[in-house]
């Protein structure tokens, strides 16, 4: 398991942490916008929706072993790439290259492994265990990253040139890129061969099953449930960056407060996954979509410009446990809908289809919505709109309820 929750965590190490965390630094020194940040991972987005969809049927097929080492080795080559500070058009290419290179051969194989070492009744604790773990491990490495950031700069943020960031930024995406090699190593030496009997082999895939799949309600819900979880999980991007153009925080001072919201994660999803193994998975995300709803509304409506940064603080630190407390559950209730194991690669690439295309829209949407320059203002636009999602996803999880209960 341990492999597993390493692995499912440095394979987002350079697309996704690096620029969560360190934002306000990248935006400087690629002399980047939000928008065009935006642009970027929107085409990531797109390579990897239609990776999720193939990638299904290529977990159900061949070992998680093999398919995780080699997609760790191809993200870090796209690692040492960045290094070089490339031009904007040229990042936006890298970005396309890893939606192919994290998903395509990793993402549902993970899932499904991850499935394999849980049994029916710790389903909760095995993927609260597995994102829990991967937020752990995403936040150690973003506080190394932080130091990294500590040490070259000035103390005077006043003196911070344009070579600081630079030079800074290379060793912190180096720094990363050593770790996916190393863990790539790892996964190889460390995770079995596995050995399925003719008659899971026999029942793999089709694509009568996989279509048949497509149409049924419990694999509609479950889709909105994760894209609503996961609009909620990529708007944490912006947590970091809010600390700096609303509470003025310095670039190190908000790549802090980006570091501490990671490391609610492990507190979030391996606290809600023991639970849930005590009730049921489906019905615990009802109220952390009402906790989103609840802290979004009142970011968005509530004007707390004028208010100690203690206060609006707190309603990030409120949606960021429920945000975290989701993905810890939302594949966890695969084992509710009662789908055979040898189509578990291939139910996870079809409902990831849908629930994964926030990766198309939602740094084009919050990079819109802030524009060159944000203010509290463009922030309160941006959480009011978001408020959206958790409905729909509150809306899904009631569906899902009622639809395992006729299974």
């Amino acid at each position: 398991m341990f492999a597993l929750i390493i692995a499912g965590e440095a394979i987002f190490l350079l697309p996704f942490i690096l620029m969560r965390v360190f934002k306000p630094v990248i935006r400087e020194a690629f002399l980047i916008s939000d928008a065009q940040i935006g642009e970027a991972q929107a085409l990531y987005g797109i390579t990897a929706v239609i990776s999720y969809f193939f990638g299904g049927f290529i977990a159900d097929k061949w070992e998680a072993r093999k398919l995780l080492a080699i997609s760790l080795i191809l993200t870090a080559i796209g690692g040492i790439w960045m290094t070089m500070i490339p031009s904007i058009f040229t990042l936006k290419i890298l970005y396309a290259f890893w939606g192919i290179s994290t998903i395509l051969l990793f993402w549902a194989a993970l899932i499904k492994a991850t499935r394999q070492w849980g049994n029916e009744h710790n389903q909760g604790l095995s993927f609260g265990l597995l994102d829990g773990g991967r937020g752990f491990f995403a936040a150690t490495v973003a506080l190394s990253g932080s130091l990294i950031l500590g040490y070259f700069f000035p103390e005077n943020a006043a003196d911070v040139t344009f070579d600081d960031k630079i030079i800074t930024l290379q060793y912190i995406i180096g720094f990363i890129t050593i770790i996916v090699i190393v863990v790539a190593l790892f996964v190889w030496r460390v995770l079995p061969n596995s050995k399925e009997d003719e008659k899971s082999k026999a029942e793999k895939f089709s694509f009568t099953n996989a279509f048949s799949l497509l149409l049924k309600p419990k694999v509609i819900f479950h889709s909105f449930i994760i894209l609503a979880a996961y609009c909620a999980y990529k708007l944490t991007g912006v947590y970091g960056t809010y600390a700096k153009d609303v509470w003025n925080y310095s670039l190190e001072e908000a790549t802090y407060f980006a570091v501490f919201i990671q490391y609610l994660r492990p507190l979030a999803a391996i606290t809600i996954g023991w639970i849930a193994d005590k009730y049921v998975p489906s019905k615990l995300m009802i109220p952390c979509f009402l906790v989103l709803i609840i802290a979004s509304a009142l970011i968005g409506f509530g004007g707390f410009e004028n208010e100690p940064v203690l206060i609006s603080m707190s309603f990030f630190i409120f949606m960021a446990m429920g945000t975290y407390a989701l993905r810890g559950l939302y594949f966890a209730i695969i084992e509710e809908s009662k789908t055979p194991l040898q189509v578990t690669g291939t139910l996870v690439g079809i409902i990831s289809v849908i629930g994964f295309t926030p990766d198309i829209f939602m740094s084009l949407f919050t990079g819109y919505m802030l524009g060159e320059n944000p203010t509290i203002i463009e922030y309160q636009h941006l959480f009011q709109l978001f408020t959206i999602f958790p409905i729909i996803g509150l809306l899904a999880s009631i569906g899902f309820r009622k639809v395992i209960k006729n299974i």
